[in-house]
């Protein structure tokens, strides 16, 4: 990240009370970008918006995706110079249990966003964050690419391929990249792998159901043992996001497209490896089982090709897994101590920047 591009820069972010939202307002902060977060209130009690008193760093303005009109006040009366785009309905089994009010957050809640971008006459660029699962997952042993097909099992997977292909009607009818200079807007979206770190407090996923469990002192319940992720610290992503954000308020109409951000292969691990990890390293007797009740269908395999963003991002993980989870670890186990979390969270943002700025230095 280029931290004097961002000084003073006002940006919109959409999901800052989630986990994935509050780590990059937190960063944005330090970066000294002018931030306005719309999200809902927190879904989990704890959450990262909380404990690392994200409200501090940011104007923070309570709303829904799906409220247009709501919305287009926000960020009209902000006047930011980016928009990012995360808020979302993010958990597989929870489209099973609520399809209809995870594709209007996920399908219309975009299309609203970009609406606003559309309309906002200050806004010059603009990510969507989509996810990995958006791919049409044939369970192969290679790493999707951007320009693989589309599609989705299940109503998450599938509104966020709808998400994907909402952006790019928006990008061709309205962001066209050969007129950007009329318009002022360039859209790219991206794609994330299994994103992990300290702060998330969700249901139904592995590091918060591990974190819980562990404390409890009782043996986790682990479904789907053999599934394949493509696992990386959040951080990871964010840094992409920041990057891919940086190259279109330059103006540079060719990074108006889609981009994965996904680790280095090695480091998509089967859950089970990623559960004794996890306990290894928590001590305590933390220990995991198998949960053999049975569940809905969720994907096998999955991994995704990053090189496109290596090659034209010149961006590459930083993180391997294993000390992913060491940061991802000391984070929870800080947080028991009644330390300071804003403090906290924002170390381990310095620390991956010092690890991105010498791999920057010795390229």
């Amino acid at each position: 990240m280029v931290s004097h591009l961002w000084k003073g820069t006002r940006v919109f972010l959409t999901g800052h009370t989630g986990f994935k939202g509050g780590w990059l307002a937190l960063w944005l902060a330090r970066l000294g970008a002018e931030v306005r977060g719309y999200s809902l209130d927190p879904a989990t009690t704890p959450n990262l918006f909380t404990s690392a008193r994200i409200a501090e760093v940011l104007d923070d303005v309570r709303g829904d995706i799906r409220d247009r009109d709501a919305l287009n006040r926000a960020m009209h009366e902000f006047s930011p110079d980016v928009v990012f785009h995360l808020a979302a309905q993010p958990l597989v089994r929870m489209s099973y249990a609520d399809p209809l009010s995870t594709y209007e957050t996920n399908v219309m809640g975009v299309a609203n966003v970009l609406e606003s971008v559309r309309t906002t006459p200050s806004v010059r660029a603009a990510v969507v964050v989509t996810t990995d699962k958006c791919y049409e997952n044939r369970e192969w042993h290679w790493g999707y690419r951007e320009t693989d097909p589309l599609g989705g099992h299940d109503p998450y997977s599938s509104s966020k391929a709808c998400a994907e292909i909402v952006s790019a009607a928006y990008r061709t009818s309205f962001f066209q990249q050969q007129s950007s200079n009329r318009h002022g807007v360039l859209l790219a979206t991206a794609r994330a792998g299994n994103v992990i770190g300290g702060g998330d407090w969700s249901s139904d996923r592995l590091i918060p159901d591990l974190v819980r469990g562990f404390r409890s002192g009782e043996p986790v319940l682990i479904r789907r043992p053999k599934s394949i992720r493509p696992w990386q610290h959040v951080l990871e992503p964010l840094s992409g996001y920041l990057a891919l954000a940086e190259r279109l308020l330059a103006g540079e109409s060719h990074f108006a497209s889609s981009w994965n951000f996904g680790p280095w292969d090695d480091d998509a691990w089967p859950v089970d490896k990623i559960a004794s990890a996890m306990a290894e390293r928590w001590g305590d007797n933390a220990s995991w089982t198998i949960d053999n009740a049975p569940t809905v269908h969720e994907a096998g395999y999955l991994k995704l090709d990053s090189s496109k963003a290596r090659a034209e991002l010149a961006w590459t993980p930083q993180l391997r897994l294993n000390t992913a989870l060491e940061w991802v670890i000391d984070w929870y186990k800080a947080s028991a101590t009644n330390a300071d979390m804003q403090a906290h969270t924002t170390h381990q943002i310095a620390e991956y920047e010092s690890l991105r700025a010498e791999t920057s230095a010795h390229s």
